[in-house]
């Protein structure tokens, strides 16, 4: 058996980033974060053998294949782009587990679903900023129906116990406005209790980032899965439907990780190309594209590449960006190349995530000299009239650090400036080889 060995690349303590007077070129995405460890998942609950081309090699997959193999489940690693997952036919070999999460969301959120639905003694832990991202809308909605998940630390909070219960579920619901993944969590756990009855979970409020449901949905019935819908409101997955591999599975390039290089293309001249993810997607990230063009920026999208080319100086935006939460803390940094005020609404997911986003980014947009108004839900950027130095922290968040490289672009409306990148080690989260991608279309040497 294959083993999840850490990351061995190694980073500085800080990256300098010189002004950058013009991008162009063609980048190969990495893989999707969250169509990797979905696919991780629903390929060890599945029956038979599923082959998986192009998973992502970073840190929160890195954590999700250790989590399976302690959990008992066999994978193997044939190349650097090919892994092979031999599925448990909706059981787990090992009932007794600790695991260590790290700080991946995507991982310990359906795991913990699927784990409190299958039964044994498990606890599930992370990193400290793991243990102050909630899970308790989650575990409420599987204690309500026989789960038995205990908090280890904090109430709602990471580490947990999760012992062997008895589950009875045909309606559950969970709020939808926290974070999406919770859904997904109980969505793809549904089959495994819809052995002789329908299962439905209705969805209490609004539903965030949409997109990512439809991710779910979409692997789902790769996995041969049908969902039935009422809208955003209710979900039900009906008796005696199993997760049988499709065989191989390709997941597609990220399409959070092409906002960096599609936002340089924009700035900076371009044309800048990403590969691995096009027109066809099934990533509501795409959608990044879109804001750009409102924001006047050349965007060409083929079956599998999207290529943006800078247009004049951006146009400020005023956009509701609740269904591309992650992509839209690149267009806050594009907002500096403007040529008014944009306005980033219906954001409130970002103080949830890998650190306070909307915090976080209102005070290293402050540092380059922008005025910045930050709200419960909402971000107000106005541009300075010259960019200025500055040493960006990065929260031990992989978006802060590849927004900030944005920052040392020369576009039509100001000139970008020397930027100090801390802790650059972050973005081995999602593209540990993000940096000297992003100097390959920058022309410039980073180290």
């Amino acid at each position: 058996m294959s083993q999840a060995k850490p990351q061995l690349k190694h980073f500085p303590e800080h990256i300098d980033l010189e002004p950058v007077m013009h991008v162009e070129g063609s980048v190969r995405l990495p893989g999707s974060k969250s169509i990797s460890n979905r696919t991780l998942l629903l390929a060890a609950l599945s029956e038979g053998t599923t082959t998986i081309h192009d998973l992502l090699a970073s840190d929160d997959t890195l954590v999700m294949l250790g989590a399976l193999q302690k959990l008992g489940i066999r994978w193997e690693q044939l190349d650097e782009r090919t892994h092979v997952v031999h599925g448990a036919g909706g059981a787990l070999p090992i009932h007794e587990a600790d695991l260590f999460m790290g700080n991946a969301g995507t991982a310990i959120r359906p795991l913990t679903a699927a784990l409190a639905v299958i039964g044994g003694d498990y606890t599930l832990h992370g990193v400290q900023r793991m243990h102050e991202r909630p899970i308790g809308d989650l575990v409420d909605a599987l204690n309500a129906v026989g789960a038995q998940i205990d908090y280890t630390g904090t109430p709602g909070y990471p580490p947990l116990r999760i012992r062997r219960g008895h589950i009875v579920a045909s309606r559950m619901s969970v709020r939808g406005n926290v974070s999406s993944q919770f859904l997904t969590a109980l969505l793809m756990a549904a089959p495994l209790m819809a052995k002789d009855h329908p299962v439905t979970i209705e969805v209490e409020g609004e539903l965030i980032s949409k997109p990512y449901i439809e991710i779910t949905l979409n692997l789902m019935r790769r996995f041969g899965v049908t969902v039935e819908q009422d809208g955003w409101s209710a979900f039900t997955v009906q008796p005696g439907q199993r997760y049988r591999t499709p065989g191989s599975i390709h997941v597609e390039g990220d399409a959070s990780s092409a906002s960096y290089f599609l936002a340089a293309g924009a700035i900076a001249g371009g044309p800048v190309r990403v590969e691995g993810v096009g027109r066809d997607s099934i990533q509501g990230d795409v959608r990044f594209a879109d804001a750009l063009e409102q924001m006047g920026v050349t965007i060409t999208r083929g079956d599998t590449w999207i290529e943006a080319r800078s247009n004049g100086v951006l146009k400020a935006i005023d956009a509701d960006f609740n269904h591309i939460p992650d992509a839209a803390m690149t267009i806050a940094v594009a907002a500096l190349y403007a040529d008014g005020t944009s306005t980033l609404r219906n954001i409130a997911s970002w103080r949830v995530k890998e650190t306070d986003r909307l915090a976080a980014m209102a005070t290293e947009l402050r540092k380059v000299g922008a005025t910045v108004e930050e709200g419960a839900d909402y971000l107000r950027v106005t541009p300075p009239a010259e960019l200025q130095p500055a040493t960006i922290d990065t929260y031990d968040d992989h978006r802060m650090a590849m927004c900030f490289s944005l920052a040392s672009l020369d576009g039509k409306a100001r000139r970008g400036n020397a930027m100090r990148i801390n802790d650059p080690k972050c973005v081995a989260k999602t593209f540990p080889d993000y940096f000297e991608t992003f100097a390959g279309i920058a022309k410039t040497d980073l180290f």
